[in-house]
């Protein structure tokens, strides 16, 4: 039955065959908000003015739902253009209605499917839903390329984390200057790499007031030196002289921990799973216990058989970002 529910909600996100038109072109500005001295330096992002394009990719009109591709350029400049631009799908309600707004990011290796569905559901819940793309994910992977934004290459590790925190705080400014968005009611949602990413965005840019956080948690480090997954990295990082200890202090900016008090001032709601094996649970427990004990939902599940508890995790997103 579970797996029956699961595939309606997957069926329903998917894209369909709706009408294309001419892109609209506008911009928007962002104008640092909140205490700036509290920002890593990594993060730190001034006034600047953005222009975005904005293209109609699908009606959905049984669902009440369209989706438009809006892009615009990451204030992050990488040696590689592709990635330069930030690619997002936006998912509203027929008629655009005032409403919250919140941006979603993706698992680690999926086919997007996910996160589509969940922003189909979202948006038919009245909620305006960006779907942003890391840095070198999606069309942001240089063609003919093996690039990725985690890999053993630390350095260009931690820039794609630096650039996609700072895409985040764009894509906040962005959902503010919307006028069906109620700039009040923005958040931040991701699953599994994206739920680390959204705690990161929700501890760094002051546009966020909520953030939820599925399958994820903090203690980078801690959690998955010693992963059976991790062991070609510390193979790597550790055969030149470095050690636990290095890459918990290089990291700590990038971990989610580090600033996990920043979340005591936000609406947060983490959901794990008990059995976790690829994100262990301690990391959900360490996040909660960090960001002020506040809602944390668990789900008798591992990391893949979670998709079971997909529609309950969606009714609580929904509530969150709507309260």
């Amino acid at each position: 039955m579970y797996a029956l529910g699961f595939l309606f909600f997957l069926l329903l996100g998917l894209p369909g065959g709706g009408d294309k038109n001419v892109p609209t072109k506008g911009t928007f500005v962002f104008t640092p908000k909140g205490d700036q001295s509290k920002i890593p330096s990594v993060y730190k992002l001034g006034e600047k003015q953005f222009e975005y394009k904005m293209l109609l990719k699908d009606r959905k009109e049984n669902l009440g739902v369209m989706v438009h591709e809006v892009t615009f350029p990451s204030p992050y400049l990488s040696p590689h253009p592709e990635n330069n631009i930030i690619w997002c799908e936006f998912y509203q309600p027929l008629g655009l209605q005032k409403g919250p707004g919140v941006v979603i990011l993706d698992i680690l290796g999926g086919d997007q499917s996910l996160s589509r569905t969940i922003a189909t559901q979202l948006a038919r819940q009245g909620i305006h839903t960006l779907f942003m793309q890391l840095a070198y994910y999606g069309p942001r992977r240089p063609k003919n390329s093996k690039l990725k934004l985690l890999s053993t290459n630390i350095l260009q590790t931690v820039n794609g984390i630096q650039q996609s925190v700072l895409d985040l705080r764009v894509a906040a400014a962005f959902l503010e200057s919307r006028p069906e968005v109620d700039p009040t009611r923005i958040g931040i949602t991701g699953t599994s790499l994206g739920s680390f990413f959204s705690a990161l965005g929700a501890e760094t840019e002051s546009r966020f007031s909520r953030c939820s956080i599925l399958l994820g948690g903090g203690g980078f480090v801690d959690g998955f030196y010693d992963h059976p997954d991790a062991a070609l990295f510390r193979f790597v990082w550790e055969i030149v002289g470095n050690s636990k200890a290095r890459a918990k202090e290089l990291l700590a900016p990038y971990d989610p921990i580090t600033r996990a008090h920043e979340l005591k001032t936000k609406k947060l709601l983490i959901m794990a799973a008990s059995k976790d094996e690829v994100v262990p649970p301690s990391m959900a427990t360490a996040l909660w216990e960090a960001s002020g004990k506040q809602k944390i939902i668990w789900f008798e599940a591992g990391h893949y058989s979670a998709i079971l508890h997909l529609p309950v995790a969606i009714g609580e997103i929904t509530r969150l970002m709507k309260e």
